[in-house]
């Protein structure tokens, strides 16, 4: 799926200028809020009509104003996910769910095996006869996003789905999100303001400030070096290394995690060995030292080369260490900096407790 947008629109004050190009799986359109997120995806969803600009989904123009081209929304074939799930109250999960498939007026009805199928993706068999009234926030949100998969969407965009859920209704659906991701076979669109979603999700990242598009690519790439240098003021600046699960130790309910890096010891994961997996580390549960540490209760210290190190606008700075074949980033007060002599090209280790990793 490609997906192709190049857009001008203003409302009140605001100015949305966006342009970028994804062949994602799961494309994150991240930043602070009052960034352009929301007014974005409705563009590409029909939901606003931008002054100026062209959209395109996989070949199909749905947005042309030089050509005089607006697709109505409701023939554009993309799905919606909002923040609620915004279920019919009076209809049970079973009939909520039909209702997706009723949109696909000019296509073939999704068969049974289909609906069985969305179904299972997203573990609702349990729930067909009860009504959302009596679901849990995770539960509305698994419900909502197979209604939008069974009206056979060519996208599917969601638009911050886990924000109104606590961590751990937020725990209990990012898993599904994945297995749609990877199992689906439909591209999705999901916005976030939230680093440790869009770590875990995206394969493509498009990064808005202020209307513009700030940075756009595969996810490591984009997300890590804006976060590394640009977003400083953001307490969630973190690194992001993609891995493998070497091994599970049972004894400790651990899981060592070979990475660009090095070798991590994670709490235990429920992969398999050989896994690829995600590691999120936030900068500020890293220390740094310039000599090996010993009798420490940290078990991951790794070796690496100050590569820069950047001023934040209080009391801290973000350091960048090269460990391996990834970068680390690390962020500390200006007076450690000063005090162990930090600067670019001297060693130095980096330590992370195991209990602080995300993955």
């Amino acid at each position: 799926m490609s997906l192709e947008v190049d857009i001008s629109h203003r409302q009140g004050a605001f100015h949305l200028q966006a342009s970028f190009r994804s062949e994602g799986r799961l494309t994150a359109l991240f930043g602070r809020s009052g960034s352009g997120k929301t007014t974005l995806v409705n563009a590409i969803a029909g939901l606003v009509r931008p002054q100026r600009g062209r959209i395109e989904v996989d070949g199909v123009v749905l947005l042309d104003t030089d050509a005089g081209v607006f697709v109505p929304k409701h023939r554009r074939q993309i799905g919606y996910v909002f923040q609620e799930g915004r279920l019919f109250p009076h209809l049970s999960v079973k009939h909520n769910l039909q209702f997706g498939s009723w949109f696909t007026r000019g296509r073939e009805r999704m068969a049974a095996s289909g609906f069985d199928a969305v179904v299972d993706l997203l573990g609702i068999r349990d729930l067909l006869k009860r009504r959302p009234g009596g679901l849990s926030g995770g539960e509305k949100q698994r419900v909502a996003i197979g209604r939008a998969l069974l009206a056979q969407p060519r996208l599917l965009l969601m638009d911050e789905p886990l924000a109104s859920l606590d961590e751990a209704r937020k725990a209990e659906i990012l898993p599904y999100i994945e297995r749609l991701r990877d199992e689906a076979g439909v591209p999705i669109v999901y916005v976030s303001h939230a680093v440790r979603e869009v770590a875990r999700l995206a394969t493509t990242v498009i990064v808005l400030e202020e209307g513009r598009v700030a940075s756009s690519g595969p996810l490591r790439e984009t997300l890590g070096d804006r976060l590394a240098v640009s977003v400083r003021s953001d307490r969630e600046s973190c690194t992001i290394l993609e891995g493998r699960i070497a091994a599970h130790d049972e004894r400790f309910g651990l899981t060592d995690v070979e990475t660009p890096a090095g070798k991590l010891h994670v709490p235990r994961l429920a992969g398999g060995v050989g896994a690829t997996v995600r590691v999120l580390i936030r900068a500020r549960d890293v220390m740094l030292s310039v000599n090996r540490p010993h009798g420490i209760s940290a078990l991951n210290v790794l070796p690496g080369t100050i590569e820069n190190i950047v001023k934040g606008d209080g009391a801290w700075v973000d350091v960048r260490l090269r460990c391996g074949e990834a970068d680390v980033l690390v962020r500390l007060t200006r007076k450690s900096a000063e005090e162990l002599a930090l600067r670019p090209g001297r060693s130095a280790f980096a330590l992370v407790k195991s209990m602080s990793f995300d993955d």
